[in-house]
C-alpha cells in the first residue's frame, strides 16, 4: 500500500502557533523601496491584507466544510462514493481556533488526517487555513510577486498577479495566483496551494472574499479539488468540497443597543381597558406555552448563527404552507411559520407549529411540487398533534453552548409518528394544486435513494430533525410516491431528477439574511453537468458596498438593515436548462 497522503500538515499548525499573523516582527519586515508602478501597488496590497486579517481576528464566524469522496465514471466523468462534514466555529488570535459543533477526538487527531483503508479522512481545521494565504503573513521577505494582467470578476476591475514563495522562506507558503481589486487595494479572490510540503502534498483550494463592511473584505466561500494522478507518488483520493463561512456580525451586542432604545410609557397607557381582559383558557395557555418553546429555541438558532435570519424566502415556504392549507380545510392556529437553516444536511423537522428546513434541502430540490412534499410531511405531524417538547419554554433549555446545541435540541421523531405523518402527507397532497405533479416528487426520491449509501453525511444525517432516509430502519420518507414516478436514468440529459448544492439559496454571510439566486439558466450539454446532490465550484458575483455607506462606530455594534420585503413567489419545475445554477423564484 503506497504511504497516504499527509494533506493538512503538522508543521502549519506548529508554525501558525510560533509565529502567529503579520503583527509578529518577522512579517512586519520593511519591504524592499518602490522603483516602479507595480512595486507600489504590492506595498498598498500588503498594507490592506494586513488590515484585512486583523478586522478578520475580531469575529469568529461559523465555517461549514462538506466533503464528497468522487470516482471516475465513464459515462457521468465523476460520481460521488462518500463524503465527510464539518461544522465548527473559527477564532483567529495568535494561532487558529476552532469549535466542533460535533466533538470528535483531541488535538492531534484534528491536526492530521488519518486513513481507513484507501480512502483518506480530513479535518475540519484545514478548510480553516484556507480562509487566509498565509498565517503567519504576506510579505516581500518570504514571497515574491509578478504581474499577470487585470480581470473583471462580477463588478470588479482586478489586478491578476501570481504569487510564489521566495527559496528558504518555509514550510506551508502560499503558491498560486490572487486577484486585486484597483480602488483600495484589497485581495478578493485567490487561487493555488500551500507549498513545499516535504511529507506528503497539500490540498488545492479557490478562496473568495466579500465586501462585507466599507473597506472591509471577509472570506465567504472556499472551494478545494485534487485528483489522483496516475505514477504520483502520494495519492489520498479524488475529492471536492465547499467550505461556507456565515455569521460574522450574528449575536453581537444587538440587545443592548436596542435597549436604549425602549421608551418607558405611564402605566395607563398600555393597561388592556377592554371588557375581554380576562387570564388564557386552558387550551389557549398550552398554545402558547408551546409558542414559547417555539420562540426559545428560534431565538438560540438565531443568536448562534444556524438560522437565517426571517425573511423573503420564509414567505414563499409560508405561502406553499397556505396552498396546502386552504385547499384541505385547514385552519391551524397559531398560525403555521417556517424557517430555514444555514446547514447543508439535507434535513426538516417540525417543532410546535413552526417548519425548519435546511438550506441544503432548498438547493437540491428541483421543483416547487417537491418542496410542498416536504413540508406537507412536516405540516402532517402538525396536523395530527404529534407531541412537541414543550420544556423548551424554560429558557434554561435553551442557555447550551455551540458544542451542546446539536446535542440538546434534536427533534427527531419515532418511526410509527414519520408513518403517520407520511400518510397524511399523501391525503394533504392529493388535495393540493400539486396532486398532478407528484411524479417529479416520487424521482426526486428515487435519486435521494440512489445515492444514500454514497453520500450519508448529507442525506441520512439527522443533525437537528429527520432526514428524507430515517436513521436506523433506513426507510424513504414519503416512499409510496416512488411506485408512480418515471424510472431513474442518469445519463439521460433531460431527465433533472435533483440539483446541484448551493445553487438556489444565496447567503448574506455578515447578517444570515438569504434571498433566492436568480442566476440564468445554462442549457446543459451533457449529463455530466446534471451532477444532483453533488458539490459545484463557486463563482460569486462580487461587488463593492456604496461608499455612502456609513461605517459601524465598533465592530460590537453595527445593527444589520432590514430586507426590503418582496411580493411572495413559487418554484417552477426544474427542465434540463436550470440545472446548472438551479432554477430561480420570480417573483408572481
Amino acid at each position: 500500500m503506497e504511504r497516504p497522503v499527509k494533506f493538512l500538515l503538522l508543521g502549519i499548525v506548529l508554525a501558525a502557533t510560533t509565529f502567529g499573523f503579520a503583527a509578529k516582527k518577522h512579517a512586519a519586515a520593511v519591504p524592499a523601496p518602490a522603483n516602479t508602478a507595480f512595486d507600489r501597488v504590492v506595498d498598498r496590497v500588503l498594507i490592506r491584507e494586513a488590515e484585512n486579517t486583523k478586522a478578520l481576528r475580531t469575529y469568529s464566524p461559523l465555517v461549514e466544510t462538506y466533503l464528497q469522496n468522487m470516482r471516475p465514471d465513464k459515462e457521468l466523468g465523476a460520481v460521488p462514493y462518500g463524503d465527510q462534514y464539518y461544522l465548527t466555529r473559527v477564532g483567529f488570535g495568535k494561532s487558529l481556533e476552532d469549535l466542533s459543533f460535533h466533538p470528535g477526538p483531541g488535538f492531534l487527531g484534528r491536526v492530521m488526517h488519518a486513513t481507513k483503508g484507501s480512502k483518506s479522512e480530513f479535518v475540519s481545521q484545514g478548510f480553516s487555513w484556507m480562509m487566509l494565504m498565509d498565517l503567519r503573513g504576506v510579505d516581500r521577505a518570504h514571497y515574491s510577486f509578478d504581474y499577470q494582467g487585470r480581470e473583471f470578476l462580477g463588478d470588479l476591475r482586478c489586478i491578476v498577479i501570481d504569487v510564489n514563495p521566495k527559496a528558504h522562506s518555509g514550510e506551508g507558503r502560499f503558491v498560486g495566483r490572487i486577484w486585486v481589486e484597483d480602488r483600495d487595494f484589497n485581495i478578493v479572490r485567490f487561487n493555488g496551494t500551500f507549498a513545499p510540503a516535504k511529507h506528503g502534498q497539500y490540498m488545492h483550494f479557490d478562496t473568495w472574499r466579500l465586501n462585507m463592511r466599507p473597506g472591509i473584505w471577509l472570506p465567504g466561500y472556499v472551494y478545494s479539488e485534487d485528483r489522483d494522478t496516475p505514477g504520483a507518488k502520494y495519492r489520498g483520493g479524488s475529492y471536492k468540497s465547499e467550505t461556507r463561512i456565515w455569521g460574522y456580525n450574528v449575536g453581537k451586542g444587538h440587545a443592548e443597543n436596542e435597549f436604549t432604545e425602549v421608551l418607558v410609557d405611564d402605566a395607563s397607557s398600555v393597561k388592556d381597558a377592554s371588557d375581554k381582559a380576562q387570564d388564557l383558557s386552558p387550551v389557549a395557555a398550552q398554545r402558547a406555552w408551546q409558542r414559547q418553546a417555539e420562540d426559545n429555541v428560534i431565538e438560540r438558532l438565531e443568536s448562534g448563527g444556524l438560522l437565517a435570519k426571517s425573511g423573503d424566502v420564509d414567505k414563499v415556504l409560508n405561502t406553499v404552507v397556505n396552498n396546502l392549507e386552504i385547499t384541505n380545510n385547514l385552519d391551524i392556529q397559531p398560525e403555521v411559520r417556517c424557517r430555514v437553516l444555514l446547514t447543508s444536511p439535507v434535513e426538516s423537522f417540525s417543532m410546535g407549529h413552526t417548519i425548519f428546513i435546511s438550506r441544503g434541502m432548498l438547493d437540491v430540490l428541483p421543483d416547487e411540487a417537491s418542496l410542498a412534499a416536504v413540508l406537507s410531511h412536516e405540516l402532517a405531524h402538525i396536523v395530527l398533534g404529534h407531541p412537541t417538547d414543550t420544556t423548551f419554554a424554560f429558557k434554561d433549555r435553551t442557555i447550551v453552548s455551540d458544542r451542546q446545541v446539536l446535542q440538546r435540541m434534536h427533534f427527531t421523531r419515532t418511526v410509527e409518528q414519520e408513518r403517520e405523518a407520511d400518510t397524511q402527507a399523501l391525503a394533504l397532497l392529493q388535495n393540493s394544486p400539486y396532486r398532478d405533479k407528484l411524479e417529479s416528487v416520487g424521482l426526486f426520491l428515487r435519486q435521494v435513494d440512489a445515492r444514500r449509501d454514497a453520500l450519508p453525511h448529507l442525506i441520512r444525517t439527522e443533525q437537528m430533525g429527520n432526514s428524507l432516509i430515517s436513521g436506523g430502519v433506513g426507510n424513504l420518507r414519503l416512499k409510496a410516491l416512488t411506485n408512480s414516478a418515471p424510472k431513474l436514468e442518469p445519463k439521460k440529459v433531460t431527465q433533472i431528477a435533483a440539483l446541484p448544492l448551493g445553487g438556489r439559496i444565496k447567503v448574506d454571510p455578515w447578517n444570515n439574511r438569504i434571498e433566492i439566486n436568480t442566476a440564468k439558466p445554462v442549457q446543459l450539454l451533457t449529463a455530466r453537468e446534471k451532477m444532483p446532490l453533488e458539490v459545484t465550484p463557486v463563482f460569486p458575483h462580487l461587488t463593492r458596498l456604496p461608499l455612502a455607506a456609513e461605517a459601524p462606530k465598533s465592530v460590537e455594534t453595527p445593527k444589520p438593515a432590514e430586507a426590503v420585503p418582496q411580493t411572495p413567489a413559487v418554484i417552477p419545475a426544474a427542465t434540463a436548462s436550470q440545472a446548472a445554477t438551479a432554477p430561480a423564484i420570480p417573483a408572481n
